[in-house]
């Protein structure tokens, strides 16, 4: 299987038909078809990796202030504590001991790509914790432990944004198609580059060799599954598949490896 890197940018994602909405509509098809699914989601955040262990999760509306028809939707796809319980196993032989939690549903980070994905929702998914206090090498190497899976039919899916500066978004009150401001796409096309010519270092020491790194993540949870999906490709390269922006500051960027 390849590894993704997805940038999920809003819920409401899925009820407009933007650039974004579109290219996830089409690319689950564009796949092998995976035999479960491992999303290492920016909005389930631990102190230490944990994996969900559900055999059916539930839908959580992990946010406020958006359609009301969000709030109906729901992602009905099994869960698998096999899977859990497998990927825990290879990273606690990696030294990066894990742990799993029931009763955690599955978070917009993953609901929302997934539904445009794979609407049948007939594809079981298991969610994988960031850690937003250790930083890129850590999750690379999260990624890298859970290498095996590629082999097993298992699509390793890192959900984030390649850029989120919330901060910006809501004091600006950008238009849901605003272009990108310079410090943005500057960052976006750093971004590319680094990913297409394989430079992990400089991709590890972002916030200080990217153009606008803290301005495009004053935090660091939104770019840290980027990370988990590269470690999971091994060697591969990067490829963008998709590109584009929302609401000026989200870059909604998507990335193939392997």
């Amino acid at each position: 299987m390849p590894t993704l890197f997805l940038s999920h940018g809003a819920p409401n994602l899925v009820l407009h038909n933007t650039e974004a909405h579109r290219f996830l509509k089409a690319f689950g098809a564009a796949l092998p078809r995976p035999r479960a699914i491992l999303v290492a989601t920016a909005h389930f955040m631990t102190s230490a990796p944990t994996l969900t262990a559900d055999a059916r999760p539930e839908t959580i509306y992990d946010f406020g202030n958006f359609e009301p028809e969000l709030f109906r939707m729901t992602y009905p796809a099994p869960g698998d504590p096999a899977l859990a319980a497998r990927a825990g196993a290879l990273l606690d032989e990696a030294g990066l001991a894990a742990g799993t939690v029931e009763g955690r549903g599955f978070d917009h980070g993953t609901w929302v790509p997934l539904t445009l994905l794979y609407p049948a929702a007939d594809i079981p998914v298991v969610q994988l914790s960031v850690q937003p206090r250790s930083g890129p090498a850590h999750h690379l190497a999260l990624g890298r432990a859970l290498a095996p899976l590629r082999w097993e039919g298992v699509l390793v899916v890192g959900s984030g944004a390649l850029t989120h500066n919330l901060h910006e978004l809501f004091g600006r009150g950008y238009a849901l198609d605003a272009p990108a401001p310079d410090w943005v796409s500057a960052f976006g096309e750093w971004m590319r580059a680094a990913i297409e010519e394989g430079r992990t270092d400089d991709l590890l020491d972002y916030r200080r060799k990217a153009p606008f790194g803290l301005e495009n993540h004053p935090t660091e949870e939104h770019l840290l599954p980027l990370f988990v999906a590269m470690g999971a490709a091994g060697e591969a390269r990067g490829e963008r598949v998709h590109a584009s922006a929302q609401y000026g500051v989200l870059m909604m960027d998507a990335y193939r490896f392997g």
